[in-house]
């Protein structure tokens, strides 16, 4: 079973995406936030696999909560957002979340991001995904180019190009078949790569291989 945490601060919101994750035979909703320091304080006592997590809350916002849930190693998180405001999508980003989903995905998608994300998988929703991988990567365009970080010169062969995958968006399975290699090495060396990168999540990578061009 998929543990989720529902962090949402619109009731009739929240009742709804429980009703859909909870129809899932895999996945069990066992708690739920109305903001975002309650979020990080049930994620502390209840431990899920993943906080579905809203950007725009009171008191906290989905953004800092993000940082403490992914922070302190309490589970994965997957953001729902409208990109009606990209700085908390860039914020939520750079915190470590593992995905984003769209506040309108209907009720498949939703419940499918959750299982891709279980799996590991940071990019989901290819129309999210690699929207929000341009419009960042257009975004830092306007500075200097930044500076491929030494520990890149760290990463084999393989690892590179695996990272340059994730820089178009691909999943793990549509890499395999892109590499000709197994689906469970190329999950080994995106946890290979993200640990020599510092970064905590395929997006990150994602966006460094963008800026990168690699």
């Amino acid at each position: 079973m998929i543990r989720v945490l529902v962090a949402e601060d619109q009731t009739a919101v929240r009742a709804g995406l429980v009703l859909i994750l909870n129809s899932a035979p895999d996945i069990e909703v066992v708690g739920e936030a109305a903001d975002g320091e309650e979020a990080v304080g049930r994620a502390r006592e209840l431990r899920p696999d993943l906080v579905l997590m809203d950007v725009q809350m009171p008191r906290l916002d989905g953004v800092s909560a993000t940082r403490a849930v992914v922070g302190e190693g309490l589970a994965d998180v997957l953001v729902l957002t409208t990109f009606d405001h990209d700085e908390y999508v860039f914020g939520a980003l750079r915190a470590g979340a593992a995905g984003f989903l769209l506040k309108n995905t209907d009720a498949k998608d939703l419940i499918e991001g959750v299982r891709t994300v279980a799996r590991g998988e940071g990019l989901i929703a290819p129309a999210v995904t690699r929207r929000l991988i341009t419009e960042f990567a257009v975004g830092t365009a306007r500075a200097e180019p930044p500076a491929a970080p030494p520990e890149l010169e760290t990463l084999t062969r393989r690892e590179r190009e695996v990272l340059g995958r994730l820089g178009e968006g691909l999943s793990n399975a549509e890499i395999a078949a892109r590499l000709d290699m197994a689906e469970a090495t190329v999950k080994t060396h995106v946890s290979r790569l993200l640990g020599k990168l510092g970064l905590r999540s395929r997006v990150q990578a994602a966006v460094l291989a963008q800026e990168l061009g690699l």
